[in-house]
């Protein structure tokens, strides 16, 4: 087995850790924080992710995986170290290398046996052979280092699944023994390997969020048209799922994506082809379908009602996505601010994501309304004058129709993520607007406009 190192303690690099020292890997993880590696070493994620917590407290107790701030002693003598520090989106769409490059310099300075160093954080076609040539520029000892590329493919909230049993492992390589050195480390997981070069792997995961990304905006493009024209998105994402060529999966529509990767590598690849003299027109068209899909539930309760002023506000789901407590280009971040600037009075929960949310937004008045964190889904309803729904998870898409007519003041309700069935709502009394399917009518509830208007007592 094979002697590890990686550096970055984030979704990339403690999940890869963790799921090497699984398969009986020495793994030694590096982060510049203290207090997060003390935290780590008592077996706490400084993440959410399911299942993780249950491998870092196994292979810690094992001996297999620990966690450092030396990064001298974890790189001097590893076989392998791995990257998987974060490139940040700057201003005009490029990926932010400054991490990489620390951690580049800091190897070439410290390493003393020949080793490998593996990219796995996203980063644009090239920065590969960049980094291989600037750890050759930093090298202190006499020894060899090269370079590989091996892109991530993991979803936030079911990452550890994700890596332990992923449907291929990307390598990119520019020498026999980088190729052989990443097989032999992958060999335990027993999944399919795609050996590549180095550019063509990095051109792979851009490829794969990217067109993930667009099949996303086309739907919700789509489903905006559904609206116009009286047809039903989720009957039409089902027609269409039955041809292989399309396949079933990211059919859903709703309030655009989020996280840590689609918005990010988007405008990545747009910038990189820019530089290039070449324009993405697809790649263009998903990024601007999807700002605005973000705020389109927002502009249909404006249309539905005259003002947020004084009106209580349930938002049910802070995070982009369930299973991570995970913000980055969440939906409500750009709904949230609106909301506030017209004088609501927001109640929100979301099962993990409050702590996350709260450090932007602290509890208590803000702009013209306010925000409370409250820990129910009851809590959020009671006497609220509308909903929104922003994140499916399981809790929320669980509720019984009949609790919003049960404890809304009037139940109007605003969903973004299509969980329920139209006739159900209207069955019980919800006025109920979703995402390219038609909205149920003002007249199936008791509330009136004057009652939307009034402010809670």
């Amino acid at each position: 087995m094979s002697k590890i190192t990686v550096a970055g303690t984030g979704y990339v690099g403690l999940v890869a850790g963790v799921c090497f020292a699984e398969f009986g890997h020495h793994v030694t993880c590096v982060d510049i924080d203290e207090d997060k590696v003390n935290l780590m070493k008592s077996g706490i994620s400084p993440i959410y992710e399911e299942g993780l917590e249950e491998l870092m407290k196994k292979n810690y107790s094992a001996g297999r995986i620990d966690y450092t701030t030396d990064y001298k002693t974890a790189y001097k003598d590893a076989d392998a170290i791995f990257l998987g520090v974060g490139t940040p989106e700057q201003p005009d769409g490029s990926a932010n290398l400054t991490y990489i490059a620390t951690v580049a310099r800091q190897i070439a300075e410290t390493v003393e046996n020949h080793c490998l160093v593996v990219v796995k954080s996203t980063v644009p076609v090239g920065t590969n052979d960049r980094v291989e040539q600037f750890i050759q520029d930093f090298l202190v000892n006499d020894v060899v280092v090269e370079v590989a590329s091996n892109p991530e493919f993991l979803a936030q909230g079911s990452a550890v699944h994700d890596t332990l049993h992923a449907e291929r492992i990307i390598i990119g390589t520019e020498s026999k023994w980088s190729e052989e050195m990443l097989n032999s480390i992958y060999k335990p997981f027993n999944i399919p390997i795609v050996s590549v070069n180095r550019r063509s792997a990095e051109m792979i995961k851009y490829a794969s969020n990217d067109f993930l990304a667009l099949k996303i905006s086309y739907m919700n493009d789509i489903a905006n048209l559904c609206e116009l024209v009286g047809a039903d998105i989720q009957d039409v994402a089902e027609g269409m799922s039955y041809d292989e060529r399309i396949g079933a999966k990211f059919l859903n529509a709703g309030i655009g994506f989020g996280g840590s990767c689609f918005p990010k590598d988007t405008q990545a690849l747009d910038y990189l082809a820019q530089q290039n003299s070449y324009e993405l027109q697809t790649v263009k068209a998903a990024i601007s379908v999807n700002k605005k899909q973000k705020t389109i539930l927002y502009k249909k309760a404006s249309n539905r009602l005259i003002t947020f002023s004084g009106l209580k506000v349930a938002i049910l789901g802070l995070t982009f996505k369930p299973g991570t407590d995970d913000l980055r280009e969440a939906p409500s971040l750009e709904n949230v601010p609106l909301l506030l600037s017209q004088g609501a009075d927001i109640y929100a929960y979301d099962p993990v994501g409050t702590n996350n949310f709260a450090k932007l937004y602290p509890g208590g008045p803000s702009g013209n309304g306010s925000i409370t964190y409250v820990h129910s889904i009851e809590q959020a309803l009671q006497d609220a004058n509308v909903c929104f729904i922003f994140t499916e998870w399981g809790e929320i898409k669980a509720i019984d129709p009949l609790m919003y007519k049960r404890l809304m003041r009037t139940p109007l309700l605003f969903d973004g993520r299509n969980i329920y069935s139209i006739n159900e709502m209207k069955e019980a009394g919800v006025e109920y607007h979703s995402i390219g399917r038609k909205s149920g009518s003002a007249e199936t509830t008791k509330g009136s406009s004057h009652e939307l208007q009034s402010a809670r007592h």
